[in-house]
């Protein structure tokens, strides 16, 4: 057995190893699975109508927000931090978001929404470059075939559409960013660059510099136009301050976006729909059968969401097991599910977003699937991913890990037979 798993260990890092710039390890353990999870077309049709039906509810929820009707106090109470209303507010692209990315969970065959990434999704490389490679290695289709030129399309048409708002003569200065020490962050944003094929500069967010009502400079004094932050959350930009000065160098950075000294991609839009709250929103729409959404979108939420409310007490009273969740927070972090007599049954030990709001969520099992890894074979719970460029559907994929899926779980490519 020894000999076994260490033949398949070699054996998969020399299959990643040949995938230039790409974590097939992460935090010092097995992150790509040398394994495959067998799909059907029919399931491709599936996830991308899925993805399809809860974008076009979430754009509608979102020019709600965006509109005059809704007050800056109420956007504040359901947890967005009020430095952020004015960036929020604005509409600076056609689309809402150009990379967002739902992850949802199979219930009797249909998708469940569990939340939209719709500002900073990673999970991109792997399920539209790598996951190519494993089918071609392992002798499946790629249910994504076809889905990095569609990426390489959407990512041309944003920057250039940005940099003609750019008032300037020459080229516009396009900067894109990430933590440097962070590898599937910068080795993300390295990917996206060369992607694009649009002359840039990849420059780490530490060197980046800030002068108050002027602009954003990169580390030579350089002035830049146009800034892709794939990774950097808003949520966490807005509070960052000048170690020295102590200075709210994120808030003056989200100044230059509202006064038009700087774009941005992803858009404004896109950190308005990140706010889980809209899930609880659309929800309470949803069952008042509010003519706000027509016929079919009542629909589409009725098949593919989860109640959500921003209270447990609908959960408590007909003692259904709840997720609480913070209206902003990444991979688990600071997630509880509870029982249903209102016990906390489980948690992330990370605790980053005690400060947000909570969102109170329909608990639903995540499937237990098998799958090979260096350890030999293990067990899982399996999430989806599928993302929307754009307003459209894309590549899609699975993340497999503990019920609570948090930044250890495993990435498992998927091909068609």
């Amino acid at each position: 057995m020894g000999k076994l798993t260490h033949h398949f260990s070699e054996t998969r890092h020399n299959f990643y190893e040949n995938i230039p710039d790409y974590w097939a390890d992460l935090y010092g353990q097995e992150y790509s699975l040398f394994d495959i999870r067998e799909v059907t077309e029919e399931e491709r049709r599936q996830k991308h109508t899925f993805a399809y039906r809860c974008g076009q509810i979430f754009f509608k929820a979102g020019a709600l927000l965006r509109s005059e009707q809704v007050k800056d106090e109420w956007l504040e109470e359901i947890g967005y931090p009020k430095e952020t209303i004015a960036f929020l507010r604005l509409h600076t692209m056609r689309n809402a978001t150009i990379i967002g990315r739902f992850d949802s969970v199979e219930v009797n065959g249909v998708e469940k929404l569990l939340e939209f990434n719709s500002d900073t999704p990673t999970f991109i490389k792997e399920l539209f470059h790598v996951n190519g490679k494993v089918c071609e290695e392992f002798g499946y289709d790629n249910p994504n075939e076809g889905a990095e030129l569609q990426l390489q399309a959407i990512l041309q048409d944003a920057i250039t559409s940005e940099c003609r708002k750019v008032n300037k003569n020459e080229m516009p200065y396009l900067v894109f960013t990430s933590h440097a020490q962070h590898v599937e962050d910068r080795y993300t944003l390295h990917y996206l660059q060369e992607l694009s094929g649009i002359p840039s500069k990849y420059v780490p967010l530490e060197q980046l510099t800030i002068i108050r009502g002027k602009g954003l400079f990169d580390g030579d004094g350089e002035k830049i136009d146009v800034l892709y932050r794939q990774t950097s959350p808003i949520e966490s930009l807005v509070v960052d301050e000048d170690p020295d000065t102590g200075e709210p160098i994120g808030q003056y950075l989200l100044e230059l976006v509202v006064k038009n000294k700087l774009r941005i991609i992803n858009p404004p839009s896109a950190f308005l729909l990140q706010n889980k709250a809209l899930m609880a929103i659309i929800w309470s729409l949803h069952e008042e059968r509010s003519p706000f959404f027509t016929e079919e979108e009542h629909t589409w939420i009725n098949l593919h969401f989860l109640a959500t409310y921003f209270q447990a007490d609908p959960f408590l009273e007909n003692r259904m097991k709840y997720v609480k969740k913070p209206v902003f927070g990444r991979e688990g972090d600071t997630v509880e599910i509870y029982d249903e007599d209102g016990e906390l049954a489980m948690q992330d030990p990370h605790k980053s977003y005690t400060q947000y709001v909570s969102i109170y969520q329909q608990y639903v099992d995540l499937p237990k699937v098998a799958f090979q890894s260096e350890k030999g074979v293990q067990e899982g719970h399996l999430m989806t991913g599928t993302f929307l460029l754009s307003g459209r559907p894309s590549a899609f994929g699975f993340r497999v890990g503990n019920q609570i899926t948090d930044n250890l779980s495993y990435y498992l490519p998927c091909g068609i037979r």
